[in-house]
């Protein structure tokens, strides 16, 4: 009867029901907490989310990639050094070298997975680590939309949120283009950000070509790139990569045999390609430096603004520029400039030895204010250190990297002396531009980037007798013949203050036509030409021949007394070598967006100057002064066969070297000298254009020939004009003139000297 009571006892069942609903009603809480939590989450609870254009266009600051014309990356501008890449680019080794020690189930689950976070709460309880519940979804959307916080509670929030992105990427993106996304977005060390930069600098590999190794040893930085830097620790990293072999044949990647092999440090050690990504290393600084210039100004004009009417970003905007600069010419190029300017330093020491460069009172007070711009000693004055303290201090002698051409160099020297000794390197602008289409092809702007940021392509100076062209062919439109005779005497221009230009050489008395004239850089026969034309028509050609540098009309100009930049007489040279037709110097091929939208796509300025007829004719005049004249270095030195035409130059007190040198298929415009225009050889046979440009010339032709690669041949000549040309260019069949003016030269008209004898 107890137990009958027991059972009807309507207590103890409202009790027991209480007990059942609460259990049940808790338990139904409990279930719906986690989807109310996210819910409440994805509406802004603990913060705004990414919107959905958000998601579907994630930014991440994309370096702009600088290309060549035979498609080699050259360089980039950056605020991250990262270039992204689509999923199909990635090496397999590298996809399952992730897959396997970041996130094996990746393929399974829809953004989160439960089984890891349960596996990391377990590991928690237990203080055992078993590995973290964050799938790569969720690293992505760390990377893309949040800095990691340091409290613990905000770390909670931002693991919520993270969850709710990760489904929503999900959501809007395939398993291929959120792995893709992530492998962007991890950010290495050694200025690398994103797989497709780490893959360049560590192995100079490009993504796809990763071999099982090498996207072990990336895929075990991600856990810490610092800490498993391979340059830095390679002990470590070896440990690391070798973690990851083992979770591939784990998870059957590969086999235990491959396993093996790759994990033993002796059999298989690291071996780094090591790249360091920097603006002032690498091929082409020079040219990089001065892209990038013309990029800002590019960025800031209003035509070039992107559809939303904001400027385009070069360090974030992942731009494709794509240059004429070919990298086999340039590094030919570079190659031929650190050859000859080694050499020649050493002479240049030598030749200055136990002596002060900068001994002329005048010279020494502009040096020492050099010295007084130097960081060091405003640094110093800055402190409030007396100038004579100063001075003491900038010549007690420190450690230091000075460079050489052998490379840096650790040394004692006081910061007065490395100022002295980096005055005295010699520099040079070195421009190869395709003749018929204006394309710089190769782009040196000076010794060494890193310590020499002066560009000396686009700098000004005294050209010399590379000038000399420019006269004679004006002469010849005049109707000179290149078998014209002019006496190797004085000429003076009375109307100038009686000026009488002189040879670098004694006067001849001789003679000579404008073949030989030219050839042995006779000042007396420029002046000749200069004092019969007027230099206003000769300045006149020379606009049209795209130089822009002020010049005065005065004979004095006939001597080469006037500042001209390389990048000028290179597109001027182009007149002779591309049949009269003057075509401007461009580097840009075209401007792209990062998704392959053309933005600029640039044509040179062309156009006529002077006949084809008269431009072969200045080209038997030019390729006569390489057989047989200044430029025969060419020929029995660098023993060059090719069809070559050109020019030395070289200019008062030895200060200035120029060669101008081209060819059918390019254009070299060489100069060299000091930066400080006091910095200079005291011999004309060691300051000279042969000996201070022409080596360089020489030097990069013989390798662009020996390199078969390239599609450059000596056979290539120029070609004659179709038809006769206006003048008769065998001198022996010409008679002599009659009518001389005093002194022996021979009169302006040269009827005389266009008639070839019967």
């Amino acid at each position: 009867m107890a137990i009958v009571n027991y059972f009807f006892d309507k207590a103890l069942w409202k009790r027991y029901y209480k007990q059942v609903i609460g259990f049940w009603l808790l338990f139904l809480l409990m279930i719906l907490f986690i989807p109310f939590t996210f819910w409440m989450v994805s509406l802004g609870a603990l913060g705004d989310l990414p919107t959905f254009e958000e998601l579907e266009n994630p930014h991440t600051a994309l370096a702009t990639e600088i290309y060549s014309s035979d498609s080699v990356l050259l360089g980039k501008f950056y605020s991250q050094n990262r270039t992204n890449v689509k999923f199909e680019q990635l090496s397999p080794n590298l996809v399952n070298a992730l897959l396997a020690t970041e996130d094996i189930r990746f393929l399974k689950h829809p953004g989160v997975d439960a089984r890891a976070i349960m596996r990391a709460l377990s590991g928690v309880l237990t203080l055992q680590s078993k590995g973290g519940g964050s799938t790569l979804t969720q690293q992505l959307a760390t990377n893309l939309f949040h800095v990691r916080s340091t409290t613990l509670l905000e770390r909670l929030k931002q693991k919520l949120k993270e969850q709710v992105i990760a489904v929503r990427l999900e959501s809007r993106y395939t398993k291929e283009e959120i792995l893709a996304m992530y492998l962007n977005t991890v950010e290495f060390n050694d200025n690398a950000f994103g797989i497709s930069s780490a893959a360049y600098t560590y192995f100079k590999k490009d993504v796809g070509n990763l071999d099982i190794e090498e996207a072990a040893v990336l895929v075990g930085m991600l856990q810490n790139p610092s800490r498993f830097n391979p340059r830095r620790f390679p002990e470590r990293s070896t440990a690391r990569r070798n973690i990851v072999l083992y979770q591939m044949e784990r998870y059957g990647f590969i086999d235990e045999s491959t396993k093996e092999t790759l994990s033993n440090p002796n059999d298989c050690p690291i071996v780094l390609n090591f790249q360091k990504s920097t603006h002032t290393e690498g091929i082409a600084t020079y040219f990089r430096e001065v892209l990038r210039l013309e990029m800002m100004k590019w960025a800031n004009q209003p035509e070039n603004m992107k559809l939303d009417s904001t400027k385009y970003d070069i360090y974030r905007d992942g731009l494709r520029i794509y240059t004429t600069i070919h990298s086999k010419v340039q590094r030919h190029a570079e190659a031929a400039v650190h050859e000859h300017l080694s050499a020649l330093q050493k002479d240049f020491f030598k030749h200055w030895k136990d002596k002060d460069v900068y001994a002329d009172p005048v010279e020494k007070k502009r040096f020492i204010a050099l010295v007084k711009k130097s960081d060091r000693y405003l640094d110093l004055k800055e402190s409030g250190i007396g100038e004579d303290s100063i001075m003491k201090v900038m010549k007690q002698p420190v450690r230091m990297k000075i460079f050489t051409h052998e490379g840096e160099m650790d040394t004692l020297m006081s910061p007065y002396d490395s100022i002295y000794y980096h005055r005295l390197i010699l520099q040079t602008g070195f421009l190869v531009v395709n003749p018929e289409d204006g394309s710089i092809m190769a782009w040196v702007g000076g010794a060494d980037y890193k310590y020499f940021q002066y560009d000396h392509i686009n700098s000004r100076r005294q050209v010399g007798s590379t000038f000399k062209p420019f006269i004679y062919s004006k002469a010849i439109e005049n109707g000179y013949s290149p078998c014209f005779k002019i006496t190797d005497a004085p000429v003076t221009f009375e109307d100038y203050n009686n000026w009488t230009p002189k040879n670098s050489d004694e006067y001849s008395n001789e003679r000579l036509t404008l073949f030989e004239c030219l050839a042995k850089s006779k000042n007396t026969c420029s002046a000749f030409l200069m004092k019969q034309l007027g230099p206003e028509v000769v300045i006149q050609m020379m606009r049209e021949m795209g130089i822009t540098a002020p010049i005065e009309p005065v004979p004095a100009i006939s001597l080469g007394s006037v500042d001209i930049s390389a990048w000028e007489m290179a597109g001027a040279y182009t007149v002779f070598a591309n049949k009269g037709i003057y075509t401007q110097p461009n580097y840009i091929t075209s401007i792209q967006t990062k998704d392959g939208l053309e933005l600029n796509k640039t044509s040179p300025e062309s156009h006529d100057v002077m006949s084809e007829e008269q431009a072969y004719v200045m080209v038997e005049l030019l390729r006569y002064v390489v057989n047989h004249g200044s430029g025969g270095r060419i020929r029995y030195r660098y023993k060059l066969t090719a069809d070559v035409c050109g020019k030395t130059g070289t200019t008062n007190d030895n200060t200035d070297g120029w060669f101008m040198g081209f060819t059918p298929q390019f254009i070299g415009a060489v100069w060299t000298g000091g930066e400080d225009r006091v910095v200079r050889f005291r011999s004309t046979a060691l300051g000279q254009g042969a000996n201070m440009a022409l080596p360089i010339w020489g030097l990069f032709a013989q390798k662009l020939y020996a390199d078969k690669s390239l599609a450059f041949s000596e056979s290539i000549k120029f070609a004659v004009p179709p038809g006769k040309l206006p003048v008769e260019l065998d001198c022996s069949r010409y008679r002599d003139a009659a009518n001389t003016l005093p002194g022996g030269n021979s009169t302006g008209t040269p009827d005389a000297w266009d008639n070839p004898n019967p």
